[in-house]
């Protein structure tokens, strides 16, 4: 009797585990799967829509189709439509949630219009339609997802505020001088930027949002507000089935949670007690589920079931246009220990920076903006975590073959 696999969620893991496998996806989006990671390049223009789709999967998934409730001891998913699916594994790859700040004027209302989370393609259509050359755009929160989010109101014409209640930009990401290289890239777009500075409050004006309040006192006006200030992994239904729940759902090598037919992948996943949030962990982590689940299906003789998943060690990468594109990688320990040998190379005439650090024989991370030529050679000696060559100075590890020459 053939498996019935069922999807929750038609984002990257699941996408992609519908293309490893005959499965039922339901995703709650009416659009088809999609690249999460290009949205701001639709925003900013670059890309239709459509370009951004991900191949189809074999079967026809479900789109527009909300799971609400999980019924295991009968084995089925309710959906919002009345509808139940019937599975013999279930795998949630829900995702995650945009943060929304506890901010005055959107605390337990309807935000005010123009403001605007930035996950998903409707989010990004939304923002597309209301912003126009000159409107004045507050992007709130300075991480990955902000800075891009900036970067495409910048290209679409649009007067930008970055606010970022940390130290620096992308702070959990780059070191003190990348990010200040940012800031510079950031600032020479047109976009203003603002550090340490804490936004408490919106203001507006029938039903119009018309400014941010800074804590200080401050007030920046604005048409458009983002909202960019992280994500929290999507685990209600999980939780409300009695699965396991910390940070994200808990699972195990075999990305199964609490209970053994039901698995959990992407952003709502807790593996070892991460939860990633990046697109490479989840797309390793459907691969990793295909063939726990392909193993159990035709279990090879006198063997046990395949382990499946062991972690990722997830590197970040990030193009952001203007008349000077800048580029930019970063990847494990941006921050050296004592003990630790550090290699710093700072290019201003090509504004560029590359930094490793090394502790005892392993290289356990780096930062490069400007030029990634080294990129490839670097992240496969930090994923392998392997022993570097005693005969390879630290020097040649920022050079663009990676010191094979």
């Amino acid at each position: 009797m053939k498996t019935r696999i069922v999807v929750v969620g038609g984002g990257t893991a699941g996408a992609r585990l519908a293309q490893r496998l005959p499965v039922t996806l339901l995703g709650e989006e009416q659009h088809a799967p999609y690249n999460r990671v290009l949205l701001a390049d639709v925003l900013a223009g670059r890309y239709a829509p459509e370009v951004i789709a991900l191949p189809e999967p074999p079967e026809p998934a479900r789109l527009g189709v909300r799971a609400v409730r999980i019924d295991r001891a009968a084995r089925t998913v309710e959906c919002a439509d009345g509808t139940l699916v019937g599975y013999d594994r279930l795998v949630l790859a829900t995702g995650s949630n945009p943060v929304l700040p506890p901010l005055r004027g959107l605390r337990g209302a309807q935000p005010p219009a123009g403001v605007h989370a930035f996950r998903t393609l409707d989010d990004c259509l939304a923002l597309r339609d209301r912003v126009r050359p000159g409107v004045r755009a507050v992007v709130i929160g300075g991480g990955l997802l902000g800075v891009s989010a900036a970067r495409a109101l910048a290209a679409l014409g649009a007067e930008v505020v970055l606010t970022q209640q940390g130290e620096r930009l992308m702070e959990r990401q780059l070191d003190a001088s990348a990010s200040e290289l940012l800031r510079e890239h950031m600032e020479s777009l047109g976009v203003e930027v603002h550090t340490e500075c804490r936004v408490s409050g919106l203001r507006q004006r029938d039903g119009e949002v018309t400014a941010v309040e800074l804590a200080d006192g401050f007030v920046l006006d604005a048409q458009v507000v983002v909202l960019a200030c992280g994500v929290r992994p999507r685990v209600a239904l999980a939780r409300e089935a009695g699965l396991t729940v910390s940070t994200g759902i808990v699972v195990d090598d075999s990305l199964r949670t609490s209970d053994p037919y039901i698995h959990a992948v992407g952003d709502c996943a807790e593996h070892a007690g991460r939860v990633y949030g990046l697109a490479g962990p989840a797309l390793e982590q459907a691969d990793a589920l295909a063939a726990v689940l392909l193993s159990e299906a035709t279990p090879p003789r006198d063997a046990p079931t395949t382990g499946g998943y062991t972690g990722t060690r997830a590197l970040t990468r990030l193009t952001l246009g203007g008349a000077e594109p800048l580029d930019l990688a970063a990847f494990g320990e941006t921050t050296a220990r004592p003990g630790d040998d550090v290699v710093q190379l700072n290019d201003a005439t090509r504004n560029a920076y590359r930094k490793v650090i090394v502790r005892g024989d392993r290289l356990v991370g780096g930062v490069l903006l400007g030029d990634l030529a080294a990129v490839g050679t670097l992240a496969r000696a930090w994923e392998g975590d392997e022993a570097l060559p005693d005969e390879a100075p630290l020097l040649h590890l920022l050079t663009h073959d990676g010191g094979s020459s």
